[in-house]
C-alpha cells in the first residue's frame, strides 16, 4: 500500500525529493529509490525529521512497536495518517504519547493500481486544512470519502474493504458457468472481466442508480429477467446482506482483539 501511494503521488506531480520512505528491508528501499527517486531510510525517526505529514503504513501486529518508537518525535509532526487496518485512533494516539492530529484511512486492494475506494475519518484535533491535505495524499490511491464517526469504519471494511473479493467470487462463478455452457476458458474469462468493467463504468458515469440501470437491461420475459428470478428465488439479496453484516461483525471483533493484544 505504501508503494501504491508513492506511485500515485509521483504520478500526481509530487516531487519525489519531498517523499521519504522508511523500511527495515534495504532491498525494498533500493527498489523504491530506483523506481521513483524518493528518499529512503531504515530509521523511522529519521524519516520524521522535518516531515509535515507521517503516513503509518505497517502491519497491525507491529503498530504498537512502531508508534511507541515514534513517540519522542511525534510532537514535531503536524499530522499523522494511519493506513493500519483495524487499529483504532485512541490506541494510536496513546502510543504516540498524546492526542496528535490523526486521520485514519481504510483503503481496499485496488488502491494498489490507483483505482481504490478509500474512506477517511479525522480526530477532533485535525484542522480543515489538514483534512484537505490528507485527502489529497490518499486520493493518489483512488476515490476518497469521509465518515463522521470512527465506528463506521467497520461498515466500510465490510463493504469496500472486503468488497473486491465479493466481485471476484461472482466473476469466478460467471466464468465457470460460461465454460460449462461451452465457451473456451479464455473467452469466458475475457467476457466476464469486460462485462464487470463495463457495468462498473456505467454505474460510475451514469446519473441513474444501480437499481434503475438493472431495470433498463431487464426486458420483460427476457433472458435477464429469467436469470434474476433464479437469483432472487435463491435468496441472493438476503445472502449478500448477511455476508456484509458478518464481515462487519468480524471487523469489530478483530479491532477488539488487536486492542487487547497491544
Amino acid at each position: 500500500m505504501a508503494t501504491s501511494l508513492v506511485a500515485g503521488l509521483v504520478a500526481d506531480g509530487y516531487s519525489p525529493e519531498r517523499l521519504v520512505v522508511s523500511d527495515p528491508d534495504l532491498a525494498k528501499l533500493e527498489a523504491l529509490a530506483a523506481r521513483f527517486g524518493v528518499g529512503t531510510t531504515s530509521s523511522n525517526l529519521d524519516a520524521l525529521k522535518g516531515a509535515s505529514v507521517a503516513v503509518l503504513c505497517v502491519k497491525p501486529q507491529t503498530a504498537r512497536v512502531v508508534c511507541t518508537e515514534l513517540a519522542p518525535a511525534a510532537p514535531g509532526v503536524p499530522l499523522f495518517i494511519s493506513v493500519m487496518a483495524g487499529i483504532r485512533e485512541g490506541s494510536i494516539q496513546s502510543w504516540l504519547g498524546s492526542a496528535r492530529p490523526l486521520v485514519r484511512a481504510m483503503p481496499n486492494t485496488p488502491a494498489m493500481i490507483q483505482a481504490g475506494a478509500i474512506v477517511l475519518h479525522a480526530t477532533g484535533e485535525v484542522t480543515a486544512s489538514q483534512q484537505s491535505q490528507a485527502e489529497t495524499i490518499l486520493r493518489a490511491g483512488g476515490l476518497t470519502r469521509w465518515v463522521d464517526r470512527e465506528e463506521l469504519m467497520d461498515a466500510v471494511t465490510a463493504l469496500s474493504g472486503s468488497g473486491p473479493a465479493y466481485f471476484f467470487l461472482l466473476m469466478e462463478t460467471l466464468e465457470q458457468a460460461g465454460i460449462v455452457l461451452g465457451l473456451d476458458p479464455e473467452s469466458a474469462r475475457l467476457l466476464t472481466i469486460q462485462t464487470a468493467l463495463g457495468a462498473a463504468r456505467m454505474a460510475m458515469e451514469s446519473t441513474d442508480t444501480p437499481h434503475e440501470l438493472r431495470l433498463r437491461v431487464t426486458s420483460p420475459n427476457g433472458t435477464t429477467e429469467r436469470a434474476l428470478q433464479v437469483l432472487e428465488s435463491g435468496g441472493f439479496t438476503a445472502l449478500v446482506d448477511r455476508a456484509v453484516r458478518a464481515a462487519c461483525d468480524r471487523s469489530q471483533e478483530l479491532s477488539n482483539m488487536l486492542g487487547e493484544q497491544q
